[in-house]
């Protein structure tokens, strides 16, 4: 079973976060809009409070769907990302927005923007051989504000994913290339980036501006959320 929550008054918005966080790094962004929407936020299996689910990509995103709103907009940052565009192509949703997230993470001879795959293994072990270490060094790169840090740290702590969690989502993050199912979806979309982020180029922003995607590149890293700039 997953854990959910939802405040707030508006359209409804559903938040997705990433890879080895919970929805708990969201807490900034639901104080801030709740006045606007009626926001959902989810632990992705195996994340914060939710259940393990057996499976990979689809098996995640149909738990998923089985508690959505009808027809809402839906947010994916990161992995959460590459969720949300999966679940677009599944059921009717209104809008899509991705933040810091590519239909396809890792590179390949066909795309380009993409982090290597070696680099991107080396990255995750080093996470793997201490998640809470590793997500609170890579929190502590992403933002200045103290409390920021702090209160993600607390969460990354208090709310840990599981070790089969971690390794479904990097091979969700490693194996799934979405480009051609993202570019059939004919609903509203658009994407905001990190110039300085190191996972996600923001040389991807041409190419989102090719296809028609409304796209800013804030001055941040993976998590252009917590810029001061930031607005949805």
């Amino acid at each position: 079973m997953l854990y959910s929550n939802t405040i707030g008054t508006g359209k409804d918005l559903v938040l997705l976060h990433g890879w080895g966080f919970n929805s708990e790094l969201f807490n900034e962004l639901v104080a801030r809009y709740k006045s606007q929407y009626r926001i959902t936020v989810i632990d992705l299996p195996g994340h914060g409070r939710s259940s393990e689910v057996v499976g990979g990509l689809d098996e995640w995103c149909n738990e998923i769907i089985k508690i959505l709103p009808n027809n809402p907009i839906l947010l994916g940052w990161s992995l959460g990302g590459l969720l949300a565009i999966n679940i677009a192509t599944k059921i009717r949703i209104s809008q899509l927005i991705l933040l810091a997230s590519s239909p396809n993470f890792v590179q390949n001879e066909h795309w380009q923007f993409g982090i290597d795959a070696d680099n991107f293994r080396q990255f995750s072990d080093t996470l793997q051989l201490n998640p809470s270490k590793g997500l609170k060094r890579f929190v502590s790169l992403q933002t200045q504000d103290k409390t920021q840090i702090k209160n993600l740290s607390r969460s990354i702590d208090a709310l840990p994913a599981s070790t089969t969690a971690l390794n479904q989502g990097l091979e969700i993050l490693l194996n799934t290339d979405l480009t051609q199912q993202f570019l059939a979806l004919s609903i509203d979309k658009s994407v905001i980036l990190g110039e300085k982020d190191t996972l996600v180029s923001s040389t991807i922003a041409h190419w989102y501006q090719q296809q028609g995607v409304d796209t800013t590149v804030l001055n941040s890293g993976h998590i252009p959320f917590l810029h001061q700039n930031f607005t949805l």
